[in-house]
């Protein structure tokens, strides 16, 4: 599929580390900023990136525009190896977060509430020793053909290192990013359970998803868009 004038997408290059981290933290809320939620952007990236890109960077794909990243796609095909980071990394970010606590804003304390009562029994099912994925784009660079490049080239390097399923857990609601789509593209829904922390932030109700795919079938539209 042709990709947009001035536009590449390419494996990731640790000089890119800075510039994933901050796009993360600008989409963080519902494709949006996520500063009126979470102050404390280090540590938001830290959880949603630090693995991909310290651990793992050759499964890391970036979406470049006129010479600027704009889009990323962090994997992983050791699940157990990113269990393990993810335990020990967590234990680091809460305390972290404890020892800032009390310089934190209303909205950042309602988050972290949320996170220890409530976040654990929201994140739907997924398979533990599958490959995975995430992505994030800013609006300007959303575009059916780049998210299905990106994609794609992640599937294929997931084949080539034997790969037969691989999974993602997106945020959906009714106006974007609907299961209908995903399924148009050769993924399964797996479980889908409401995020509760959107209820008095967003208009609908948001919710969380896991799609599977497998990667041995015959692909169908090859890819989903953001």
């Amino acid at each position: 599929m042709e990709l947009p004038i001035n536009t590449v997408i390419r494996n990731y290059q640790s000089r890119d580390r800075a510039a994933v981290r901050r796009l993360c933290c600008e989409t963080g809320f519902l494709g949006k900023p996520i500063d009126p939620v979470f102050e404390d952007q280090e540590l938001f990236a830290d959880y949603l990136t630090a693995y991909y890109t310290d651990v793992e960077p050759e499964a890391a794909f970036v979406l470049e525009q006129g010479g600027t990243v704009k889009g990323y796609l962090l994997g992983s095909r050791r699940p157990l190896r990113h269990q393990w980071y993810g335990f020990f990394q967590n234990l680091r970010l809460f305390g972290i977060g404890m020892l800032r606590y009390r310089r934190y804003n209303q909205p950042t304390r309602s988050f972290i509430h949320w996170i220890l009562k409530n976040s654990w029994r929201e994140v739907p099912a997924a398979p533990r020793r599958t490959a995975h994925f995430h992505f994030n784009v800013l609006p300007e660079a959303q575009k059916l053909a780049t998210t299905q490049v990106m994609t794609n080239m992640y599937f294929d390097f997931l084949r080539a290192h034997g790969e037969k399923e691989v999974f993602g857990q997106v945020v959906t609601f009714e106006s974007r990013r609907g299961a209908k789509l995903f399924e148009r593209f050769g993924f399964r829904v797996v479980e889908k359970r409401e995020i509760t922390k959107y209820r008095d932030k967003h208009p609908e109700p948001v919710y969380l998803m896991t799609v599977i795919k497998n990667l041995t079938l015959p692909d169908s539209g090859r890819s989903v868009g953001r």
